[in-house]
């Protein structure tokens, strides 16, 4: 392939999927977290819109279901892969140096405190310190997402889990924001925390379903 087709090639990709050249051109961790936010909100918005497909999925479906939608050539997207134990989800920018990857934890919304739980072993268990900012992915399937999000960001921001250090952050996601803690590495390590809407009114209303 001749320069000037390779930079053609470029261009093209530059402008059609902006998103995807900033992905696999990642090489710092910030470029890297920035890059992989909009894959991943796009990710939460195809759960959203087809949660009533979803709706017999169980924590492990619904991670199955996040992955498909986040996996594209240049990334690689695990489920179950061992770091000190099996961690939901990885995701790794293939071919990086240094390596760029990030794990994620994901719970069925039951409230901060199993949250929290989901937490402490994404940062005393799975992370070794070495990601990018890692996840905590809450699928909710309750009514008023808006005020569980508000009320778990306000219970961590009081309780500050897992050696939080300060407040959180807001994200542009809808629902979401970042914390930072202190890593048993010694290195502070950012978490951003996403909350996907899959109430489903139609099987709340179900007379087996569950409150």
């Amino acid at each position: 392939m001749g320069d000037s087709t390779l930079k053609r090639l470029c261009e093209i990709l530059a402008k059609r999927c902006p998103e995807t050249v900033d992905l696999l051109t990642a090489v710092t961790e910030a470029e890297f977290d920035d890059a992989f936010a909009p894959w991943l909100a796009q990710a939460i918005h195809y759960l959203e819109t087809n949660s009533k497909n979803f709706a017999g999925l169980g924590e492990t479906g619904l991670v199955a279901a996040l992955a498909m939608g986040l996996r594209m050539p240049g990334l690689t997207v695990t489920q179950e892969a061992n770091s000190n134990g099996h961690v939901d989800l990885t995701v790794s920018l293939d071919h990086s140096y240094p390596l760029l990857f990030s794990l994620g934890e994901a719970k069925v919304y039951d409230g901060p405190e199993l949250h929290k739980k989901g937490l402490a072993q994404l940062m005393e268990r799975y992370m070794t310190g070495r990601e990018a900012q890692c996840l905590m992915l809450s699928f909710v399937q309750k009514q008023d997402i808006a005020g569980i999000a508000k009320k778990l960001r306000d219970d961590m921001d009081k309780s500050q889990p897992s050696a939080q250090q300060g407040k959180s952050a807001a994200l542009a996601t809808k629902w979401a924001f970042k914390t930072i803690h202190l890593h048993t590495s010694g290195d502070l390590r950012s978490v951003a925390h996403y909350s996907c809407n899959l109430f489903n009114p139609v099987a709340s209303a179900s007379p087996t379903s569950k409150a």
